[in-house]
């Protein structure tokens, strides 16, 4: 929780990230404080725009509409990477959401699901509205996803805050999808990313300028869309016992490690008792000690050896790491004897 930052101080701690600021109109004075509280702030809420066209989308976001008046955001930022200043005040762009999610971006915890709205964002949150339609193909080209980052970064770093600070609109209120869409050499907008990019920067000094292009590439760099494999393979023996959640390594504890987006599939073979159950899942271990879990997949025993395979799709945090288990359900409830997994192997893709 802290006092917003004055509109020098907010343009100073831009300036120092690096970023391509452009002062729009009045956007010093032009807020609607009169309707409400601005400040103690929390943190860093993303959105995108549901427009085109960088003039028209800045003057929407600084006018409003009709039935929303603006200012809708505190920046814009633009496919050109430009970031356009609309607003140092209340601007209307979090509205009313949960204060679960406020409470957890106050202690940098864990996000809850949002399924309230009993709480004032516009009070609380700096808004960065990226020109996007939101339609799920208009793609935020690499200098424009760089130039939100680097927005983000500079306010956490004003305020002493972690990434943990930084969400999306639709972790925020119910409903809300935004940012939605794929981002040049990235896949589709992802918050966790968002975030673990977020945290790159904050190693850093803010002129950290990692070679991000200062334009979108006609000839974007292929190599940063083509992705890592996973490849692992583990004929060791390992005992599991009936009904207890077992961590199985395979060639290592962790399968992956760092901020990733990946893809992944395991695949046990083991002689189980026809008729019995085989239940696999994938989760992500964090510093704390506490975990995400994925997704329960089963496997039914059969005749001969059981060759059992799980999948999971999704992206860690670059402090976290991806791990998978077992857990073993023989068909007769009174038949106690473990049963051992003779091979196990890994195989996917991963992308930094």
């Amino acid at each position: 929780m802290a006092t917003p930052l004055s509109a020098d101080g907010l343009l100073k701690a831009l300036k120092a990230e690096g970023c391509n600021v452009v002062e729009y109109k009045s956007w010093r004075t032009h807020n609607r404080n009169h309707k409400g509280a601005w400040g103690p702030v929390n943190g860093v809420m993303i959105h995108h725009t549901v427009s085109s066209g960088e003039d028209s989308s800045v003057a929407l976001c600084y006018n409003g509409h009709a039935n929303l008046p603006g200012p809708l955001c505190h920046t814009v930022g633009g496919k050109s990477g430009k970031l356009y200043m609309v607003s140092a005040g209340r601007a209307n762009h979090a509205g009313s959401g949960d204060d679960d999610v406020l409470r957890a971006v106050t202690n940098e915890t864990a996000l809850p699901a949002d399924n309230e709205t009993n709480t004032d964002g516009n009070a609380r949150f700096y808004g960065i509205e990226i020109v996007n339609l939101g339609d799920g193909t208009d793609q935020y080209p690499a200098v424009q996803y760089d130039a939100a980052v680097r927005w983000a970064a500079a306010i956490c770093r004003a305020h002493g805050w972690g990434s943990g600070s930084v969400i999306g609109h639709k972790e925020w209120q119910p409903g809300k999808v935004d940012p939605h869409g794929p981002v040049e050499g990235r896949g589709q907008f992802d918050m966790n990313r968002f975030r673990a990019d977020v945290t790159e920067r904050l190693k850093h000094p803010a002129s950290w300028n990692p070679g991000a292009p200062s334009k979108p590439s006609a000839s974007p760099v292929q190599e940063a869309t083509v992705p890592f494999h996973i490849g692992r393979y583990d004929t060791t023996d390992r005992t599991i016992t009936p009904g207890k959640w077992t961590t199985l390594p395979i060639q290592g504890v962790d399968l992956l490690a760092g901020a990733t987006i990946y893809q992944a599939m395991v695949q046990v073979q083991a002689d189980l008792p026809t008729g019995s159950t085989i239940q696999g899942r994938f989760y992500h271990y964090r510093p704390d000690g506490t975990r995400w879990t994925g997704p329960i997949c089963e496997r039914i025993g059969t005749t001969g050896d059981t060759f059992a395979d799980f999948h999971n799709s999704g992206s860690i945090y670059a402090t976290e790491k991806v791990r998978f288990e077992v857990a073993y359900y023989p068909a007769d409830s009174g038949d106690q004897k473990p049963v051992t997994i003779t091979t196990a192997y890994c195989r996917g893709l991963y992308w930094k």
